[in-house]
């Protein structure tokens, strides 16, 4: 029951469900070559939401440390104010509360607060807690973080972006591993022509739509046009996105009768 592939079909958008279903009989070059370009738009993204949401206001914590101060054996030591804002915008803000009194609290939605032993994150889904580094030191003062962070933002940047790229790429391999059975046993119920390997080039496809809506909420959310929640509700409806390609692309795959027949017809 498992029929292979009629020919190699032209596959070059997954934008709609004829043309998730034609990279079941692609390549897969196409489908790799769609996936970096996907991929690298969402890195794009994402530097451009960090260069905008985030790094301004890092800039301004770092011009508001006073000169002295490190991350030493586990513990900050700091010279200013036991409670201080560093720095504050719509996305995120940077605060110091060493013993976490809740002194300082900000409508950003993404808090990052020092405290002597620790640091908390505050978001709007909750927040969460980490320990500093031991057995290290690391500045924590305007003198030595201020020329590191000229040198080191573009790169950082760049690295981010890169980092997403690769990332969503490692996670759809995964993704398309995973789904690759089911979709192939769904065909063979569902009587459509569709491999193993075309059900995996299907599945990754399929995928696609749900990396570009989100990438749109992202710039959305950058413009300010959504709050972070809504933006954690859009990621959630991406993964269901993708099933629903996944199910009416697989619905558009010809028929096995129809395929034997094309391939019995020398005009076809």
């Amino acid at each position: 029951m498992n029929a292979p592939d009629a020919k190699t079909q032209a596959a070059w958008q997954p934008l709609t469900f004829k043309g998730v279903a034609a990279f079941a009989g692609g390549t897969m070059s196409q489908l790799l070559l769609i996936q970096i370009v996907v991929a690298l738009l969402a890195g794009s993204t994402v530097i451009w939401l960090v260069h905008r949401a985030w790094f301004p206001t890092i800039e301004e914590a770092i011009n508001s440390l006073p000169p002295q101060g490190e991350l030493r054996s586990g513990q900050l030591l700091w010279t200013g104010d036991a409670s201080a804002r560093l720095a504050e915008g719509r996305f995120l803000a940077l605060t110091v509360d060493l013993d976490h009194a809740g002194k300082v609290r900000s409508p950003a939605h993404i808090q990052i607060e020092f405290g002597r032993t620790d640091f908390r994150v505050y978001s709007l889904l909750g927040s969460c807690q980490g320990s500093y580094p031991r057995g290290q030191s690391l500045a924590f003062n305007q003198t030595e973080l201020r020329p590191w962070w000229g040198a080191w933002a573009p790169a950082i940047l760049m690295i981010t972006g890169l980092g997403v790229a690769a990332g969503l790429l490692v996670i759809w391999a995964g993704l398309a591993t995973l789904y690759t059975l089911p979709v192939w046993l769904a065909g063979i119920f569902a009587d459509r022509q569709c491999s193993l390997g075309g059900s995996w080039r299907l599945a990754g496809a399929a995928l696609m739509p749900g990396a570009l809506l989100t990438c749109a909420a992202i710039l959305l959310y950058g413009g300010g046009r959504l709050d972070l929640l809504q933006l954690a509700a859009i990621g959630v409806a991406h993964v269901m996105l993708g099933w629903v390609y996944l199910i009416l692309s697989l619905l558009r795959l010809p028929r096995l009768e129809e395929a034997e027949a094309a391939r019995r017809n020398p005009f076809a």
